[in-house]
């Protein structure tokens, strides 16, 4: 059991660490999201949340100040969920579709790191 958490830390760290990449990789497209989406100062706001991406998924994939790179990407998927991905307000089924598909991401993403919480600190296989 302890390589399968082992791992699924990995895999979650991973995650975050590439999305975080990708805000600074593709900022110019997802700046233009979130302008679309009203987010203000959006250039500024697509830098600090790849930063709190890759900050939040190197601390889950090396264990380290844990509480505080947990609770960044708790926020980031709190605020960007309900701010990005508002599909209950969309007509288009298409749009609307990825939006809920993004939106459950998301609540299933802040749903694995709620669990990592509840596990006392510190963790045998840190």
């Amino acid at each position: 059991m302890i390589y399968l958490f082992i791992l699924g830390r990995i895999l979650l760290g991973v995650y975050f660490i590439m999305s975080g990449y990708n805000h600074f990789k593709n900022h110019k497209m997802l700046t233009g999201y979130a302008q679309s989406k009203n987010v203000p100062l959006a250039p500024l706001a697509v830098w600090f949340t790849g930063l709190m991406l890759i900050v939040g998924g190197l601390g889950v994939l090396f264990w380290v100040y844990l509480k505080f790179s947990i609770l960044l990407l708790v926020v980031f998927l709190l605020v960007t969920t309900f701010t990005m991905h508002q599909y209950w307000k969309i007509t288009d089924p298409m749009q609307r579709m990825g939006e809920m598909v993004n939106f459950n991401k998301n609540m299933g993403l802040l749903g694995a790191l709620l669990i990592l919480l509840a596990i006392p600190l510190p963790w045998s296989v840190s």
